[in-house]
């Protein structure tokens, strides 16, 4: 399934930023902007301040109503392109090798080393677009920055995150991998490493 945002056949694709939205087919910001929305608009569309979210639900961190949560996360635009775009070859073969199990395991490391420290190093570009399907699951769950979190899960920035907290976010992230790719198996999979022909010249 594709969403809006992405390109058409031959088209450049579009640049998706997390203040990008498409109010008309439902696509939102709710990242809160000081300047130009008032306390009371906090939790709306930053731009038609429609509210959807139930923020009070959403911040619970149960892993009892993640079906409505998710669809929570896909109305706003930068959430649902990662929902539904294509996953790059990388990431997928990366997860293969992988497998559901040890991609849990990169996902505790991965959330405490980018996200989990009181102050992490570059935070709001410390997750990458591509290249790896954690990447995906945490711009697709919020967990990709400590501004996101904040917003969508009610953790304040100045302080480090829990042991539970990064655990909820591994659930989440799995939960993601596991949507997105149904037919990962737990155990990682051999699959040979490309080899690319050297340049001539070269030895």
């Amino acid at each position: 399934m594709s969403s809006p945002a992405e390109s058409s056949p031959g088209l450049a694709p579009l640049k998706i930023t997390c203040t990008s939205a498409d109010c008309d087919n439902d696509l939102h910001c709710f990242k809160f902007l000081r300047r130009t929305m008032s306390p009371a608009e906090k939790g709306a569309c930053r731009y038609c301040k429609v509210q959807l979210v139930d923020w009070d639900k959403m911040r619970t961190r149960s892993l009892n109503d993640l079906d409505q949560k998710f669809r929570a996360l896909q109305s706003e635009m930068i959430r649902h392109h990662f929902w539904h775009k294509d996953i790059d070859e990388a990431a997928l073969l990366h997860a293969r090798r992988k497998g559901l199990d040890r991609l849990r395991e990169a996902a505790t490391t991965r959330l405490q080393n980018s996200v989990g420290p009181a102050q992490p190093p570059r935070d709001g570009q410390q997750t990458p677009m591509q290249g790896n399907i954690l990447y995906y699951a945490q711009h697709a769950t919020a967990s990709c920055c400590r501004t996101c979190m904040e917003y969508w899960h009610g953790i304040p920035k100045g302080r480090s995150l829990s042991d539970d907290e990064v655990e909820y976010f591994v659930e989440l992230a799995i939960r993601y991998v596991a949507m997105r790719m149904p037919l990962l198996p737990a155990a990682p999979e051999k699959i040979p490493r490309r080899r690319y022909a050297k340049p001539r010249g070269s030895f």
